[in-house]
């Protein structure tokens, strides 16, 4: 990522839909004699100094709480709950089995870790947003450790590195073994993304189960009950993403990839033609109704009211124009708007007027990058999707030259697996080698992972999906100077093993095993 800290924002994109081909990398892994003085920290913070001092951990003694200065006390939730997440998972909710004693001797003792958020606002009862801001400080010295950060966000995402530095402390001096059972959006916050872009519905199913158009899901998904997201799974998702600092953009794709939307909704697709009849197919939505734009309406209204984020994913990509031409009233109606045989104009006249919906509701928008290619007017603080891989680069150029803000995923799609480690290529590319002044490269904030469906469900979407992403989240997380290969997978190597103990399924990045304490369950 979504989802960003080298950029403005982290991803993590699960979808039903498109991808891209990539060339394969080269097979040879990295040297795994080296081991990075950074031990296994992933993703790299900006800075990082280590002194050769070691302490040790006792879970009857050692605390994580709010310094006395900080703003957000007993009743930030927020951090209460990961104060308690993290402490379970260095000293175990499963414990298998206990190595040796407690420690070395002669260890000085690591007491607390005390959380100071410095800000007035700490934003405990808020929602991460564009502009949430992340950073943090840890120091860790006799007899506490102290996490600084102006926000509650940046509290959360120092959480993180401090699990991982004191649980690494923990491992090397209390040989303990542990097994955690976690959750997609646990992985996501473990790997320091802090956005998730869910492509909800899409051609084959529409299992966002509407309160105002309910006939969506009942007709159009999977199932019309074992395969929908009720509100309450929706309103779970957003409250679990909040607390682990996770902002949920939802997209919701058209003109094109709907049609599931018109298993529910009549006369919303348009139907296409053969001949002088109409073939029974459906295709795009329906651009010429104006009982479209009163759909669209309602349902963004209702959007709006279910997702608090204050983006929506419009889509806008991969309209095919077929069906659009064999109508004739689409033909008529192109005639009589001086469209002549562009059908992106048309493309163009029914996005502007979605915008325009959306808008009304006071939430901005991200578009896949068609929409900015095919000129439609969009309002300054539209995000603009670069997603196609040729060429990926002077889009950026062009994007940010006309002064939109862009997050890219043309180089990270991870649906698309090749032999080899590409965990590589993922991790080498610079999202800002493009043509462009230092401005038009500040406007490029955020980078995503995406996961599009077509091969991909519960049965391989997690081990296809990491350490494999989480090779993305340090590209963009980490310093632009973090290029160093080796060190990247002797601490990646122990990321994965870390994921596997905690009961995610990651896969290996190559001929390798996890130490002992390592079990996945």
């Amino acid at each position: 990522m979504l989802l960003v800290l080298k950029f403005a924002g982290l991803c993590l994109c699960l979808g039903l839909c498109r991808g891209l081909q990539f060339n394969d990398v080269d097979e040879e892994a990295p040297s795994a004699a080296q081991t990075s003085k950074y031990g296994s920290l992933w993703p790299l913070p900006q800075e990082v100094n280590i002194a050769e001092t070691s302490f040790k951990l006792s879970s009857s003694t050692f605390r994580i709480v709010d310094s006395k200065q900080s703003s957000a006390g007993p009743s930030c939730n927020i951090l209460q709950n990961a104060y308690r997440k993290y402490f379970e998972y260095m000293f175990g909710v499963a414990r298998k089995q206990e190595f040796g004693k407690n420690g070395r001797p002669g260890l000085s003792e690591l007491t607390e870790l005390q959380v100071w958020v410095t800000s007035v606002d700490s934003e405990c009862d808020g929602y991460p947003s564009i502009t949430s801001d992340e950073s943090y400080e840890l120091a860790v010295d006799q007899p506490f450790a102290l996490l600084v950060a102006p926000k509650v966000w940046g509290a959360l995402r120092g959480a993180v590195l401090s699990y991982e530095f004191l649980s690494l402390l923990l491992h090397l001096l209390c040989f303990k073994i542990f097994v955690f059972n976690l959750m997609f959006q646990e992985t996501m916050a473990m790997n320091k993304y802090n956005v998730f872009h869910w492509h909800i519905v899409d051609d084959p199913s529409f299992p966002y189960l509407s309160r105002t158009f309910p006939n969506l899901s009942q007709k159009g998904a999977y199932h019309p009950y074992t395969h929908v997201y009720t509100p309450a799974d929706v309103k779970m998702v957003i409250e679990f993403a909040r607390l682990r600092g996770i902002r949920v953009i939802p997209e919701f794709d058209t003109p094109g990839h709907t049609q599931s939307w018109g298993k529910g909704q009549a006369n919303l697709l348009t139907p296409c033609y053969s001949g002088s009849k109409p073939s029974g197919s459906f295709g795009p939505v329906n651009p010429i109704l104006n009982t479209t734009y009163d759909f669209m309406t309602q349902f963004f209204k209702e959007i709006s009211s279910v997702f608090p984020d204050a983006y929506v994913h419009l889509g806008g990509d991969e309209v095919d124009f077929t069906c659009w031409r064999s109508n004739p009233d689409i033909q008529k109606f192109m005639e009589d708007h001086g469209f002549g045989h562009d059908y992106s104009k048309l493309e163009s006249f029914y996005i502007q007027r979605l915008l325009d919906i959306v808008t009304s509701t006071k939430k901005g928008y991200m578009i896949w990058q068609e929409v900015f290619d095919n000129g439609v007017k969009l309002k300054p603080d539209t995000v603009v999707h670069v997603w196609i891989g040729g060429g990926s680069n002077e889009e950026l150029s062009k994007v940010t030259a006309s002064g939109y803000t862009t997050i890219l995923s043309a180089p990270w799609y991870l649906d698309y697996i090749s032999y080899g480690q590409d965990w590589q290529k993922y991790y080498k590319v610079e999202p800002l080698n493009f043509n462009g002044t230092e401005q038009q490269k500040k406007l490029v904030i955020g980078g995503e992972a995406c996961m599009w469906g077509e091969y991909v469900d519960a049965t391989n979407l997690t081990p296809r999906l990491w350490p494999r992403a989480s090779a993305v989240a340090e590209r963009l997380w980490s310093h632009q100077n973090v290029t160093d290969i080796n060190d990247a997978y002797s601490r990646l190597s122990a990321h994965r093993c870390r994921l596997v103990e905690r009961g995610i399924p990651a896969e290996p990045l190559f001929s390798s095993y996890c130490p002992r304490e390592y079990k996945a369950v």
